[in-house]
């Protein structure tokens, strides 16, 4: 029998209606594996347990007189410590705000538990969300629950390792070069880069800045399109939201598979991948051929993304940290600032082409194919110990970024992007593989993670941990 901590989103929901479960029950059971496993995860770094049961009682109340608070009524949720929330400890994993705590949620915290949502605490991140690899100077490293001496990705591990190892069944994450694709891909579990201005943000300093994005995180694609239907939807704190409301997230995943054409770049034009990642990701297209879909190999040129996005970080990360004290920023902050600093009007005129070209490519590569499928990350999960990956098969990296190209540059597309499980390595290690839509075509990447995942079943491969 499944533990009830490891059952999907939408079992949970379906017991907590039947009156078969409590909230409180339900926020019992996932603060017991909090407390069992997190010592070795270290997963979620803010713990608000008596908050929680708190939510849970006032909502078993609610049920009670026949209310049901919305889609997401008495399910425990971990928000990333990027993601304000009001009155709990939200550190960005920056020493400079180890002790910040927020006076107002964020837009998806807002929505979440409007429709019922409970908060348990708050998941790791590195510094500002820099890098995937989830360390910082406030909580140290997040270990993957698949084998404990490995990285869990980032930036949203903490996320990723608090779904796979039963602590919450949704979170929240954020993506600019795969926040929320490596993770998942790391820790065997679901997330969804959605187009952006899907779930909108709000930002003082770069509102228009669209390449970092919140998005959902789950166990089963079912689950992500449940917060999907939630999170997403219009506010005018954007100015590019999309005025679709989430509704069209809440209905059937299913979809006629074999109407799809489908391409399948095992390289995203020739980036090094480790052979261990290329041997799971590689299985993809014979799922997909499987399923019925023309799935066609291609050659594609996404190398103008590479400079395009590294300006665009850059000059991102120098406006927004630039005021910052230099001398209590982490390595990796710093040197984003540093280089955004040298960025010209040149330089970003330069990538505005680039990825104006890039954009206009693509459109019209997905009037010839509905889906593109390929690696999330170049590797497997890697040490724990080391900073980034120096190294993809024979080929060094020149930076602590590098090794996440094919993800990024898929953040350059403007397009939505789902990781799912795919398999594991000879060691046990997971491989998610990328599944990329047309910009807005958001469900189309669900309906099609839910084919792959339902004919696969990867996704229910349990890490071995307890107490």
């Amino acid at each position: 029998m499944t533990e009830l901590f490891y059952l999907s989103a939408t079992e949970m929901l379906g017991l907590l209606r039947a009156r078969q479960i409590s909230a409180v029950e339900l926020t019992e059971a996932h603060l017991r594996r909090i407390d069992e496993v997190n010592g070795q995860v270290n997963a979620v770094v803010t713990l608000v347990a008596d908050q929680a049961l708190a939510e849970a009682r006032v909502l078993d109340d609610d049920l009670a007189r026949g209310h049901w608070r919305g889609p997401l009524h008495g399910l425990p949720i971990a928000y990333k410590d990027l993601t304000d929330t009001a009155g709990i400890r939200t550190t960005y994993g920056s020493p400079i705000y180890a002790g910040h705590v927020p006076d107002t949620d964020a837009l998806v915290v807002r929505r979440a538990r409007a429709a019922g949502a409970i908060t348990v605490g708050k998941t790791n991140t590195p510094e500002f969300g820099t890098g995937s690899h989830t360390v910082n100077e406030v909580f140290g490293p997040t270990r993957n629950p698949y084998d404990l001496t490995r990285s869990a990705g980032g930036s949203s591990g903490g996320a990723a390792a608090a779904l796979a190892s039963g602590m919450v069944p949704l979170a929240d994450g954020s993506d600019m070069g795969g926040s929320l694709r490596n993770p998942a891909s790391f820790c065997n579990v679901v997330g969804l880069r959605p187009t952006p201005g899907r779930v909108p943000d709000a930002s003082e300093i770069a509102a228009w800045f669209s390449l970092s994005v919140s998005g959902p995180m789950a166990r089963t694609v079912g689950d992500a399109a449940l917060m999907m239907s939630v999170i997403s939807g219009f506010a005018p704190t954007s100015p590019f939201a999309i005025r679709e409301d989430g509704s069209g997230f809440a209905g059937s995943l299913e979809c006629d598979v074999a109407a799809l054409r489908v391409a399948w770049s095992p390289n995203l034009g020739g980036l090094p991948v480790d052979p261990e990642t290329a041997a799971v990701t590689a299985r993809a297209p014979e799922v997909l051929s499987g399923l019925g879909a023309k799935v066609e190999q291609v050659r594609l040129d996404l190398s103008d993304a590479e400079d395009a996005f590294r300006t665009y970080r850059a000059w991102h990360y120098a406006n927004a940290f630039g005021d910052l004290p230099a001398d209590r920023l982490g390595p990796n902050v710093a040197w984003n600032v540093e280089q955004g600093r040298a960025v010209t009007g040149a330089d970003l005129a330069r990538a505005e082409r680039l990825r104006s070209g890039l954009f206009q490519r693509m459109n019209a590569f997905f009037d010839t194919f509905d889906i593109l499928i390929a690696p999330v990350s170049q590797v497997p999960p890697f040490p724990i110990g080391r900073p980034y990956v120096t190294e993809v098969a024979g080929t060094p990296m020149p930076d602590y970024l590098a090794w996440m190209r094919s993800a990024y540059w898929i953040t350059m597309l403007h397009a939505p992007a789902a990781s799912v499980p795919c398999g594991f390595t000879p060691g046990g290690l997971p491989v998610g593989v990328q599944i990329v839509g047309r910009p807005w075509a958001d469900l189309t990447v669900l309906k099609v993670a839910h084919a792959f995942e339902r004919a696969t079943g990867h996704g229910a491969r349990r890490p071995a941990l307890g107490g």
